[in-house]
């Protein structure tokens, strides 16, 4: 027998949220983790808000909500409130109740900065790793590194001279037509107008050139978890620059530490500077037309070859930051903005992976 379509034009709920969601849904420890991590950050969003006025939407629900966006692949927040409106588990995840209003999607862009400046990204991802639960899948001895690229929201035809008069023989328009060919621009006499903290790189020989920067993430070899992440402007040199800068943070201890890393990294004064700093450089030997900075004394252990099997999985975690969490290309313009937003997608992917690895650890 047919059923009838009845539309139905209310909804009446007397069951609580946490009993829709399925015990056994993979977002209820994540959510646990989530919150530990957010009642530790409780100090720093008050210091950041004011006593007075208005209430304001709270820091905690926005980085839930936030979280949401990177695991769903949500490309927008204006589409991000439109989900949480009408879907039960997003509210449930947020802290919000059926009958409850969702707030304009403007609230992020308002509480961006104020987010940015207490520098909430970073303590998020480090409040994360420092839960008992996650504390122990870390170890503190053999560490990965890489860089990857995160194109810069800003096109090619916003990349002019930084001399004011020459316009390229560009015509009016928001949008005219352009032809670069056979002209010389270089990050030395040109400046991106939509983005001008970004730079114009190549990624190997025969690639096309973009506007973009580089993110760098510092993983741990045992969990494969990120445990240290920042975002800088692309150089020839940055990738190394921000290498010694996070591993100097683990390798403040007694015994030497390991730190895997592609053959990019092959350079005499970054091997010899990570020896200075006790630690192993376990780096791909670059034998490309020229001599490696990598001997026998260090290719000849067990523990070298391990290093450059595991460094490889840090592909992983960029991989999932720039497919899922939408990193590909930035939506966000300024330097700090999108170190925030990168820093802030590397600490959603520990989430994603932290039950998964408890679990097996039991």
């Amino acid at each position: 027998m047919r059923g009838d379509d009845e539309i139905c034009g209310s909804l009446f709920s007397y069951i609580d949220l946490e009993d829709r969601v399925r015990v056994d849904h993979p977002l209820r420890p994540i959510r646990e983790i989530a919150n530990a991590a957010l009642a530790a950050l409780s100090s720093d969003f008050a210091a950041l808000y004011s006593d007075l006025g208005r209430p304001s939407i709270p820091p905690e629900k926005l980085l839930r909500a936030m979280l949401l966006q990177a695991f769903y692949s949500v490309r927008s927040e204006r589409q991000l409130m439109e989900r949480i409106e009408f879907d039960l588990l997003f509210r449930w995840f947020v802290g919000i109740g059926i009958d409850d209003p969702v707030w304009d999607h403007s609230s992020f862009t308002k509480n961006r900065d104020r987010l940015l400046d207490g520098d909430i990204a970073v303590k998020f991802l480090a409040t994360v790793l420092s839960q008992p639960q996650v504390k122990r899948l870390l170890s503190s001895e053999h560490f990965s590194v890489d860089g990857t690229l995160i194109q810069a929201w800003a096109s090619m035809k916003s990349f002019r001279p930084k001399q004011p008069g020459n316009d390229d023989g560009r015509g009016g328009g928001r949008n005219a037509p352009t032809d670069f060919r056979g002209q010389k621009r270089s990050n030395e006499t040109h400046r991106s107008t939509t983005d001008p903290d970004a730079r114009l790189y190549r990624k190997g020989p025969g690639m096309e050139a973009r506007l973009c920067f580089i993110g760098h993430g510092l993983m741990e070899n045992r969990s494969g978890l990120i445990v240290d992440a920042r975002l800088t402007r692309v150089s020839g040199h940055a990738e190394r620059l921000a290498a010694l800068d996070m591993v100097q943070h683990v390798a403040d201890r007694p015994r030497a530490v390991t730190l895997g890393a592609d053959r990019g990294y092959d350079a005499a004064d970054f091997v010899e500077e990570l020896r200075t700093m006790n630690v192993r450089p376990h780096v791909a030997q670059n034998v490309s037309g020229r001599r490696s900075a990598i001997d026998k004394r260090t290719t000849r252990h067990p523990g070298y070859a391990d290093s450059q099997r595991i460094r490889k999985r840090i592909e992983e975690a960029f991989g999932w930051i720039k497919a899922v969490a939408g990193l590909r290309q930035t939506k966000f313009r300024g330097l700090a903005k999108v170190d925030w937003a990168f820093t802030f997608a590397t600490a959603a992917y520990n989430l994603v992976r932290v039950p998964k690895l408890i679990e097996a650890a039991t």
